[in-house]
């Protein structure tokens, strides 16, 4: 006797063995580190994009930061750092008379930015600067995420995050980074400001520096938007991606495909996927971010990424999507294959 299976167990069927062959693999997987694995950078070698680095953070009391090759190998460490979170690159800062490429990182336990420059790792920040000074309550002090800015006057800015602040729109510190005359970096406080729910905490920041607005991540909550230029003000312009994520919002990354177009990208960490936003808004409301797809990876529970445009090699002729996952590691995923 024959057993027609029905037809909605059939398309049932079909469709998870569609939704499972949609999780999209990595190119490379890195090498481990040795505690816990939390947000990496892209470093373009302007010489030789295929030559590009990442650098990671080993989040751990005992940390670090790793750089890898763009196999995944590990070419560089820097230990003894106390649990740093994020990590942000920058190009050109004037150092000593030399423009000199940056890596900030925040370092937890000790209240301080770190700084190095690339890509041989060493420290240009006198031991570390000292973050939101005088700042009193339970993790007001403690550093999480990290952006930073350069406008178009070519000022540096760094936009600094914390575990928990206040809720009175002065949450994100932006500080001056420059030359102190001896060839290292000091900082100068320019402002405090953007909202914080006070719901969980912000960790992931990201700036578009050529249209000039920095994001985070309100655990949560949402998306928030402000313009990064301090002269703009500090009036909250959106917040958005605030339904269809199973737990935390994390990571944030912009790919560009234009001077004002592109992707908005973010992590949703409890469901192993990303959330992909129109960069430019909608036509006549640039603050009105409209959800375009949701990508599922393979890493597992990100919390930071980063993304790049620049065509690095063979490997990633469209750019570079790297993804933190479980396991002490990072991804590294071909552009063409997340926004197919």
């Amino acid at each position: 006797m024959k057993h027609h299976l029905p037809l909605l167990f059939i398309f049932f069927f079909v469709s998870c063995q569609s939704t499972a062959q949609k999780v999209v693999q990595p190119v490379f997987i890195t090498d481990t580190v040795r505690h816990d694995t939390d947000d990496p950078a892209i470093w373009i070698n302007p010489a030789d994009p295929a030559k590009s680095l990442v650098i990671g953070t080993d989040k751990d009391q005992d940390g670090g930061l790793y750089v890898f090759d763009l196999k995944g190998k590990i070419v560089r460490e820097v230990h003894d750092l106390k649990r740093p979170d994020n990590v942000d690159v920058a190009y050109g800062l004037i150092l000593g008379g030399k423009p000199t490429d940056i890596a900030v990182t925040t370092e937890r336990f000790t209240h301080k930015l770190r700084i190095f420059s690339l890509p041989d790792m060493k420290p240009v920040d006198n031991g570390g600067l000292d973050m939101f000074v005088g700042d009193t309550g339970e993790g007001f002090r403690d550093l999480m995420g990290i952006a930073v800015y350069k406008n178009p006057k070519g000022i540096l800015y760094a936009m600094v995050g914390r575990k928990s602040g206040p809720t009175d729109g002065s949450y994100i510190g932006q500080y001056q980074l420059e030359d102190d005359g001896v060839g290292q970096i000091k900082a100068t406080l320019i402002r405090k400001f953007g909202q914080y729910s006070g719901k969980k905490e912000i960790e992931s920041i990201a700036v578009d520096n050529e249209l000039g607005f920095v994001y985070y991540s309100d655990e949560g909550v949402g998306v928030r938007k402000y313009y990064a230029d301090p002269e703009k003000g500090s009036q909250e312009l959106a917040l958005f991606a605030k339904t269809g994520f199973a737990e935390d919002h994390e990571g944030i990354s912009i790919y560009k495909t234009g001077p004002k177009t592109g992707f908005i990208l973010v992590s949703d960490q409890g469901a192993n996927q990303f959330h992909i936003f129109k960069r430019e808004g909608e036509p006549g409301n640039p603050n009105e971010h409209k959800l375009v797809k949701i990508v599922k990876v393979a890493a597992q529970v990100s919390d930071g990424s980063d993304v790049t445009n620049v065509p690095l090699g063979k490997q990633f002729p469209h750019g570079l999507f790297v993804v933190m996952s479980e396991g002490k590691t990072f991804h590294y995923y071909r552009w063409e294959d997340i926004i197919k």
